[in-house]
This record gives structure tokens, sequence and C-alpha cells, in this order.
């Protein structure tokens, strides 16, 4: 198995901020526009490099999705950001009708998204932006793993024609992918192959999943874990293949039940390849106040309760 080092660990928000930063050089299209938080989403450096190609858009959420529509069919490459139930939620009517209908190269960045948000509470955890999102006809579902990642998915979404959907966080995660990698959209990442069973991860839970593998792997247990940081649409191809192989599969996601990579693999094997599935998500459930260690632990979507369910869908 091989084994994964922690580099050091940093936010996924500040990772998309860094890619922003590294399209905007690449691309004199790309431009950032904001509803108020300049800051929170990562966008500071962008601004002061490229002051002309960023808007602040104040806390006016649906005139920020209509201002980027009107600059990608003006032929500019918009990146739209926002805390995830703002710019989900909150505008859902105007990114169905402005962005996705209209098949518009407009990039939705959504920060402080999933329980991980911790202290800010029930309001602000969203845990159902990629079930509104996977919705929507055109839209790309992202939801990369580590800081790294983020960076390349944000390069790689400034280069892909039509609407993006890109997932992210407030906390410090573990760093651990190769910074060099570029993001495939559409790219499932198998981390670690296995013959027991399969876990597909996503997002924060990649990390937690490689954890449980290696506790699972010291009882005789041999999981294969795959990064499923493309959400939509699904890499049928290596999720097909691995459960060929393993005959199970865990999918572990920080969102509800309904409408995530759960529903999506759940899916997909119903039609092609019916499969013992096992699922560790945030059930059909609001969020709650706490640290992210703690809702992770009381939500069982850390390594230990993904090791657990392993053992206990293998046995």
């Amino acid at each position: 198995m091989k084994k994964y080092i922690d580099t050091g660990k940093k936010d996924t928000r500040s990772g998309f901020g860094a890619g922003l930063l590294a399209a905007g050089k690449a691309d004199e299209r790309v431009f950032a526009l904001t509803a108020d938080l300049k800051g929170s989403v990562k966008m500071d450096a962008f601004a002061a490099e490229f002051p002309e190609r960023f808007v602040q858009c104040g806390i006016a959420e649906a005139n920020m999705v209509g201002a980027a529509a009107g600059l990608a069919i003006a032929g500019k490459i918009p990146f739209i950001g926002s805390f995830a139930e703002f710019v989900t939620g909150r505008v859902y009517d105007q990114i169905r009708q402005e962005v996705s209908y209209g098949k518009t190269n407009v990039k939705i960045a959504s920060s402080h998204a999933g329980i991980t948000l911790g202290e800010d509470g029930a309001t602000h955890q969203t845990m159902e932006d990629i079930a509104l999102m996977r919705a929507l006809p055109e839209m790309v579902v992202i939801n990369p793993c580590d800081y790294n990642q983020t960076v390349q998915a944000t390069i790689a979404a400034a280069k892909y024609d039509g609407p993006v959907y890109l997932r992210f966080g407030r906390p410090s995660v573990p760093n651990f992918t190769n910074p060099d990698e570029p993001f495939v959209i559409g790219k499932a990442y198998v981390m670690n192959e296995g013959k027991d069973l399969t876990i597909f991860a996503t997002g924060h839970l990649v990390w937690e999943a490689l954890q449980a593998a290696e506790q699972i792997e010291a009882q005789g247990v041999s999981a294969e874990v795959i990064d499923v940081a493309t959400i939509k649409p699904l890499d049928e191809a290596t999720v097909l293949a691995s459960v060929k192989k393993t005959g199970k599969a865990l999918i572990a996601e920080e969102h509800n039940a309904v409408g995530g990579l759960g529903e999506a693999i759940a899916y997909l094997l119903a039609e092609k390849q019916p499969t013992r599935l096992s699922f560790l998500n945030g059930k059909d459930l609001f969020g709650q106040t706490g640290t992210p260690a703690e809702l992770m632990a009381l939500y069982g979507l850390d390594a230990a309760h993904i090791a657990e369910a392993a053992l206990k869908l293998v046995k």
C-alpha cells in the first residue's frame, strides 16, 4: 500500500486562491467576482494583481451571477466566489436560468462547504450543495481533496468551456497529493489498489479514507481507495473496473445522503454492475455547531468510522 505523507496542513480555499491567480496570469480573459467575501474566498491576490479584472459585487449574489453570465457571453471567463450556502441555494434560480440553461462559461467557486465549516453552525454548513449542482444539466461538479489538487482543479476549470461548480472548505487539512499533477476533469484517481473492497471518497474525506485503509490493512483487509474529485461527470470506467475487482464498495462523503456521490455511484452500479454497497454521509440532517474534528466524528465521517464501516462491509 502506498503511504501518503501530509506535507503540511493547508485550507483548500487557499488552493483556489493560488489556482485563480495562476489562471489569471495565464489567460487575460479570467475575471473574479465576489459578494463581499474577497478575503474569505481568497481572491485577495488576484484582486491585487488584476484590479481591472476584479469585481466586488457587494451582498448581492443574484446580481453577481447575472454579471458573470454577461461577462461570459462577452467572451470572458468569470469565477464567482462566495460561501457554498449563498452561491448555490440563495441564487439557484439565477444559476439555473443564466448559467446552466444558457450554458455560459461561468465558474462557481464555493468556499466553507460541509460540516467542516465548524463553529458557524447549521445555517452556514451546506450539506446539499452537490445535490443542487448535480441536478443541473451541463454543470460540472468538482470537489478536490487538498490544497494541491484544488490549485490544479481551478486551473483546469478555467480552461474548460462550460459551467463548473468548484467546492472547497475553510479548515486546514492534510496536503498530500502531487503538486505538479495536472487535474483532469472527469477522472477519478486510484490512490491505492486493493482487493477486498473499494472505498470511494471525495473532498476532505479522501485523506480520512487513506488513513482508514492503513488501519484495516493491519487486520488483513485490503482496501482500494479512489479519490472521486469530479462527481459530475462521473468516471464510470474507473468505478466499474474497481468494483468488478473487489465486489464491494463503501462511499464516503461530507454531504447529505440525498443527491451526492453515493447516489451517483449507486445509480451507475444499479444499471451496469449490481454491487454490495455501504454509505457514510451526513444522512438527512442539518449541521451543528462544533469544531471540524468534533463534527466529523459526530457524523461518523472520520478515519475511525470509515475503517469500522469497511470492516463491517467485508465481514
